[in-house]
């Protein structure tokens, strides 16, 4: 018999409560997003820290290094029983709860919640250098999908926003992968694609090896570029939605775009140092893409 998840409840908690549970979850967990997501109206706002907070617990079950492959397996199993629970009306985990006025309300789509489950499956196991087709279908899953659920609450559903959702997506994830080589390669892990490698004469697969290689920068520099390919085809697709509906999207597009920048000018001498964006730089952005 399949165990509750850890945070099943038998009584619904006090709608107010149980937003304020989700936030405080969101503000806790330190994300870039939780800047964007304070753009936005109220109502708004409290749909994506669900949306939020449910891709944070389905990270945390392929990021648990102490949890064995097959109990990762075993709790995404779950989540994905707790999605057809929540579109049949008798969600029990506490963010599926909280997932369930945004989901009426902002017509999310059940397909985006499983390919996010689907692409921490594929990070449940050891990714080492994925083609370029997988690399990408990884992307879509973890981050593309994110980004289809997010331009629903954000309040354009329009194709165009859509397009925002794949482009950006796929850029926001590729910078994580290039600023997070280091974290990655101790879980085992080594996203950089094996065309890339092997077109700079790196045919190794085991992380910490590439990761010394004297030809890892021009690795990364070559996949910073797709990325960059990406952000120009997000801001492409942006102008053409609403513009008050995608300041969200507008300020993680500058976030993300200036830790690129941070990345590049650090051709990945130390792998060691994580890039980050200061304080008054992020507030800066805001004011400049979100307030704007």
């Amino acid at each position: 018999m399949t165990e509750m998840p850890v945070d099943s409840v038998r009584v619904a908690p006090d709608e107010g409560a149980l937003r304020e549970t989700i936030r405080q979850r969101v503000a806790a967990a330190g994300t870039s997003f939780y800047w964007a997501m304070r753009l936005l109206p109220e109502e708004r706002r409290h749909g994506m820290y669900a949306v939020y907070a449910f891709c944070r617990e389905v990270d945390d079950i392929a990021d648990d290094d102490a949890r064995p492959p097959e109990g990762k397996e075993a709790a995404l199993a779950e989540w994905r029983a707790e999605i057809d629970a929540l579109y049949a009306g008798h969600p029990r985990h506490l963010v599926a709860l909280a997932l369930r006025e945004p989901l009426a309300r902002y017509a999310l789509r059940r397909e985006d919640f499983t390919a996010v489950i689907d692409g921490m499956a594929m990070d449940a196991v050891e990714i080492r250098a994925p083609d370029l087709p997988t690399l990408d279908l990884y992307c879509a899953r973890v981050a593309g999908a994110v980004g289809h659920l997010s331009v629903h609450v954000f309040g354009d559903q329009s194709p165009a926003a859509h397009e925002v959702a794949d482009a950006l997506g796929r850029a926001l994830q590729l910078t994580n992968i290039l600023r997070d080589l280091d974290e990655d390669a101790t879980r085992g892990r080594l996203y950089l694609p094996r065309e890339i490698l092997e077109r700079h004469g790196i045919r190794d697969d085991e992380p910490l090896a590439v990761l010394r290689h004297p030809a890892l920068p021009a690795v990364c520099r070559d996949l910073a570029l797709i990325a960059r390919g990406y952000f120009a085809e997000a801001e492409s697709a942006m102008a053409r939605c609403s513009r008050r509906a995608m300041r969200p999207a507008a300020v993680m597009s500058a976030f993300y775009r200036a830790m690129l920048d941070a990345l590049v000018r650090s051709d990945w001498r130390d792998l060691s140092h994580r890039v980050s964006l200061s304080k008054p730089l992020k507030l800066w952005l805001v004011l400049r893409h979100g307030l704007v």
